[in-house]
């Protein structure tokens, strides 16, 4: 793999780009308010990715997207880049028969031995297929497959790029990077609140513990979620073996169940902690998703400090290990497709909280996750 100078996201996205909370960057696409009632999408609910009603807001973006840059030319097809064959091979899909367009997504995941790729062929309305792949090299084959599959990349083409794990932190390449400063946000946060309560080694084994699949269906893999069980653990209110013996037995089935119990005994945390758990327990019960804004707040911090930190002298073995680096690959490919003239949209499942910063730090100089330089790295180009 080869070292490339530092660029950002937006070099090929601009800003047709969303988070989590489905409000494009660029101020000329209508965000989900605007379009809640063209997609069917209830006041105050908030769709996740792999669900239908997402794909249908996704539809209303891309194709006002479309018309600012190019009005006379509609969307006909439809291609996705991703990293997950479960959550993004399904948003795939969910579009493709939102948008009732045939399609095509390329799904990888970095494997030390490079294998032939997967063709899944997909059973709705328009001929859709996965392409999964186990080397991120293998998006130029994967042009080349759309060519024999007489699917053009022109301006009746629109591109949904994944972000997180796809377009930086490539899974299986760099992704780890992208894990460990989650991980150094929630000991941050938990840091803080705890103040000399803190126990580094403690706080290591319950996130350990809990952030295994084993404990998904209670925490939902949700961060939010994790962060604060770390906290109430922190506080000595729960211990550790209590609590996962609890949700073992289904004396404890969900979050929002131990939450409330935390709620019904907030008069023995001390008095920073019963505001701060008062703060997410309301959030929480209003059905927002990304309840600990305080932990996304560093989530964005520790994220920005890891792009583009490292010196251009810096070894690949080094950039892997510890820069969140832009994919090569899926840059080089972007570039191309957004020559071509197809239209380009980026997707991220992240909060827009741990992605954008606040108004305090922007005045500072601080910038969106898309908008910060880092290396770019993989395969050199021919």
């Amino acid at each position: 793999m080869k070292v490339y100078p530092r660029t950002s996201v937006s070099e090929f996205l601009n800003d047709f780009i969303v988070y989590r909370n489905l409000t494009p960057l660029d101020k000329r696409i209508p965000s989900l308010d605007d379009v809640r009632a063209r997609a069917d999408v209830p006041v105050g609910i908030t769709p996740r990715k792999s669900q239908d009603a997402y794909a249908r807001v996704i539809v209303q973006l891309l194709q006002a997207a479309r018309v600012l840059d190019a009005p006379d030319d509609a969307i006909e097809r439809l291609i996705y880049i991703g990293d997950t064959r479960l959550n993004d091979g399904t948003a795939f899909v969910n579009i493709a028969r939102a948008g009732d367009w045939p399609g095509l997504a390329f799904i990888a995941s970095e494997k030390s031995q490079p294998l032939p790729p997967e063709i899944i062929e997909k059973d709705t309305p328009s001929a859709c297929s996965l392409y999964l792949a186990n080397t991120w090299a293998a998006i130029d084959n994967f042009e080349q497959f759309c060519r024999e599959r007489n699917f053009p990349i022109d301006e009746h083409t629109a591109i949904i790029v994944d972000i997180d794990k796809t377009t930086i932190g490539a899974r299986g390449r760099n992704d780890h990077v992208i894990n460990q400063v989650r991980v150094e946000a929630v000991r941050r946060t938990v840091e803080h609140l705890l103040g000399a309560d803190f126990d580094a080694d403690a706080f290591q084994v319950n996130y350990a513990e809990l952030n295994q699949t084993e404990f998904h269906h209670f925490t939902t893999d949700n961060q939010d979620y994790l962060a604060y069980v770390c906290l109430i653990l922190g506080s000595g209110l729960y211990s550790l073996g209590l609590l996962v013996e609890s949700i073992r037995t289904g004396q404890i089935g969900s979050f929002e169940q131990f939450i409330a119990s935390v709620d019904d005994a907030a008069d023995q945390l001390p008095p920073s902690l019963g505001d701060i758990h008062r703060s997410i327990y309301t959030r929480v019960q209003a059905g927002d998703p990304t309840p600990f804004k305080a932990f996304r707040r560093n989530e964005y911090l520790a994220t920005i400090e890891r792009m583009g930190c490292l010196d251009d002298d810096a070894s690949v073995d080094d950039l892997l290990a510890n820069e969140i680096v832009i994919t090569q690959e899926v840059r080089e490919a972007a570039l191309r497709w957004k020559a071509a003239g197809a239209l380009l949209f980026g997707l991220s499942d992240k909060p827009d909280e741990a992605s954008l910063p606040t108004d305090e730090l922007a005045a500072q100089g601080y910038q969106s996750i898309h908008r910060v330089e880092t290396h770019a790295l993989g395969g050199i180009s021919d």
